[in-house]
């Protein structure tokens, strides 16, 4: 398709989740869709080629644009990282045949996500994408957040859930997704179904508020 020509990722990370996100997409036939932490785009851009290509779509793309601990070590120029974003998605927007809403959110998630509740999108969102701070407690806050602006039938799913962060000392369980997923499906379990997914992602359908 001609709009790849446009597009420009410095990294592939989302080709590993996209065969997931095809499934998931025909499953939950998503038109609002929020995703915390958005890079440079890609998930973005997935969302808006296979909603917007069929549909009207709204989506939602929260993130500081500030890198986290990991991105801050590495040196990577999050300037950068932004306007590629701004650039992929507004490429990928001009492409389509069907409306797209795209709201950017440029700031800390606990504040972004509180802020759309107190707007009134309780049980709004069909489809959520926690992949921002790898920090247990910030993962936390964005799955308990996100649950309550998921509709009830809408998927919510979590990436990195195995990463873990190489310190001098050794790893802190702390420093990690997976503590704060395992412990918000373990406290929600009454209320979601899990989704088949690769090992190191999690996918669960809302059952109820």
């Amino acid at each position: 398709m001609g709009e790849k020509k446009t597009l420009v990722f410095s990294q592939d990370w989302f080709e590993i989740t996209r065969p997931t996100w095809e499934k998931l997409f025909l499953l939950g036939q998503p038109s609002r869709v929020l995703e915390v932490g958005s890079y440079e785009g890609a998930s973005a851009c997935f969302s808006i080629r296979q909603v917007a290509s069929f549909r009207p779509l709204e989506i939602h793309c929260v993130d500081t644009w500030e890198g986290g601990i990991d991105h801050q070590e590495a040196g990577v120029d999050m300037v950068s990282v932004y306007e590629r974003f701004q650039s992929n998605t507004a490429n990928m927007i001009a492409g389509m045949p069907h409306p797209v809403q795209l709201t950017v959110h440029k700031g800390y998630s606990d504040i972004e996500l509180a802020k759309l509740f107190a707007e009134g999108k309780s049980n709004y969102f069909d489809f959520i994408y926690i992949d921002g701070s790898h920090q247990a407690p910030d993962v936390l806050a964005d799955a308990v957040l996100g649950f309550k602006l998921l509709k009830v039938g809408g998927i919510m799913g979590f990436d990195d859930y195995l990463w873990q962060e190489e310190l001098p000392y050794g790893r802190d369980p702390l420093r990690t997704p997976k503590i704060a997923i395992d412990a918000f499906t373990n406290i929600y379990c009454r209320k979601i179904e899990f989704l088949d997914a690769p090992c190191v992602q999690v996918y669960f359908r809302k059952l109820a508020e």
